[in-house]
């Protein structure tokens, strides 16, 4: 079940703002299409992220994908262990395996609740 408190990017990105601050990840038929991952790239604290630029890059046995950021502002945190711990990505995508959290100065007008991205995936296929 997707979260009704998080907003989504047709590139399946999910935030979560709470106080001014976005929690970012990567949604679960994201994690389920590039399957078998071994690799993430995210920024350091501190870093500047902006509205549909790359922030990263994940990469499973098939293909590199970047990320794309919901929002624009500053790196407040990242989460550290997610990249020895690729596997929290199928095991919690809305949870344990959050990415960044990012002191919001904008965010993308493309953002969609869950059921518009639920829509969306459904006719994605």
């Amino acid at each position: 079940m997707r979260p009704n408190d998080c907003k989504f990017l047709k590139s399946h990105e999910w935030c979560k703002i709470e106080n001014g601050v976005a929690t970012i990840g990567i949604t679960d038929y994201a994690v389920s299409h590039l399957s078998d991952l071994v690799f993430l790239d995210l920024p350091k604290q501190g870093a500047s992220v902006t509205v549909g630029e790359s922030f990263g890059e994940i990469e499973s046995v098939k293909a590199v994908s970047s990320l794309y950021s919901p929002v624009s502002g500053e790196v407040v945190a990242v989460n550290k262990e997610l990249p020895d711990h690729l596997e929290w990505l199928g095991e919690g995508p809305f949870t344990k395996a959050w990415m960044l959290k990012v002191k919001v100065t904008a965010q993308s007008p493309d953002l969609m609740n869950t059921a518009a991205y639920e829509a969306h995936c459904t006719a994605e296929g």
